[in-house]
């Protein structure tokens, strides 16, 4: 398995930027201002870049929302109990979610993955059987899961997004289901990042000021209890992740070595891609990461990556919320690109000198 992963990484390659002069001299060969759309340039820049020249239109899209359980829920650090996790995944299935009212308006479709609930689910439409272990370990007493759950989990992912692209989808998007998930999220911010864990340690569900400190207590005993674990990145990534964390880094990979560009949701999305840009830093040329959330924590870590969410709306909601309103962006954006007129085109006088 291990090999695998290395095929993996060694599948994932650099989006070629020769072509960038191309594509914008065709940005700002379109009837407006230059530069006048913006980001919305930008992003359409960066979707052909990764995509490839030849765009398709209209985009396929999906978003997978991976869940799992967590041990460390077991130390209080949600407001939630554990039971919510199948709880939701079974309002999801339902469709009576944010998730599943969003990625409708997007036009996207959704799959809802069982990689790691403590809970035994029936055959249901719309439920992707892939659970590794029935929820991971207790962090803050040891590893979340053995390096080789934790691969298989990402190789999960991989197989999802490989599947995708042969679907014939065009852009994916990545959510998450799982209670006490922000707990994994911040330490494996603070290891692979180096970042203080204190300073980025979140209210989550909304827990109140006690429960916030403990939770730091948490988190910060888990790193030291995991410390000589974490001599790698896939080796912190099992130690201190969680299987739709680890399903989530393998999706990302999937998608990069298909050069089909993602969409990450927020906080716990955004650990997985870490994970994944970690192991493998190209993967990163096909990442869009949707929002900033309102997390605690979440500015510092997309400030330290050098990226630019497209939204700010406030959100800490997960699930894949902010990628489905993103992907409409994205999809703008690519729209901009392959419909709008040329001023060679059109005929249009452009700016005087």
């Amino acid at each position: 398995m291990f090999q695998q992963l290395q095929c993996l990484l060694d599948a994932v390659k650099p989006v070629d930027r020769s072509a960038a002069p191309e594509i914008q001299s065709h940005l700002d060969d379109l009837t407006k201002p230059r530069g006048s759309l913006g980001r919305l340039e930008e992003i359409a820049l960066s979707y052909v870049l990764a995509a490839g020249t030849s765009v398709p239109e209209p985009l396929k899209k999906k978003i997978c929302c991976f869940a799992a359980d967590h041990g460390v829920a077991a130390e209080g650090v949600s407001a939630f109990p554990a039971e919510v996790t199948p709880q939701m995944v079974y309002n999801m299935l339902n469709g009576g979610a944010a998730i599943n009212v969003l990625s409708r308006h997007a036009g996207a479709d959704l799959d809802v993955v069982d990689v790691g609930v403590n809970h035994d689910f029936p055959d249901i439409q719309g439920l992707v059987r892939k659970k590794v272990k029935p929820g991971s370990a207790n962090i803050a007493c040891g590893p979340a899961m053995s390096e080789a759950d934790a691969l298989e989990a990402l190789l999960c992912g991989t197989a999802l997004a490989v599947d995708a692209a042969r679907a014939g989808y065009h852009l994916l998007g990545t959510g998450e289901m799982g209670i006490a998930n922000t707990t994994p999220a911040t330490a494996l911010y603070a290891v692979l990042l180096g970042i203080s864990s204190d300073t980025i340690t979140g209210r989550g569900t909304g827990i109140d000021d006690s429960r916030l400190r403990h939770k730091q207590s948490v988190i910060s005993r888990a790193i030291d209890v995991n410390a000589h674990r974490c001599t790698s990145p896939f080796g912190t990534l099992a130690a201190l992740g969680g299987y739709e964390i680890a399903a989530i880094a393998g999706f990302v990979l999937g998608a990069a070595s298909c050069r089909i560009p993602v969409v990450v949701d927020g906080f716990i999305s955004s650990a997985g891609a870490v994970a994944a840009m970690k192991l493998c830093p190209p993967c990163g040329d096909y990442l869009f990461f949707s929002h900033l959330s309102s997390e605690q924590g979440h500015k510092t870590v997309m400030e330290h990556l050098g990226a630019r969410p497209i939204l700010d709306l406030d959100l800490r909601l997960g699930e894949g919320t902010g990628a489905a309103l993103a992907m409409q962006v994205i999809e703008g954006a690519v729209k901009i690109y392959t419909g709008m007129a040329t001023f060679s085109s059109a005929k249009v006088s452009e700016r005087e000198p």
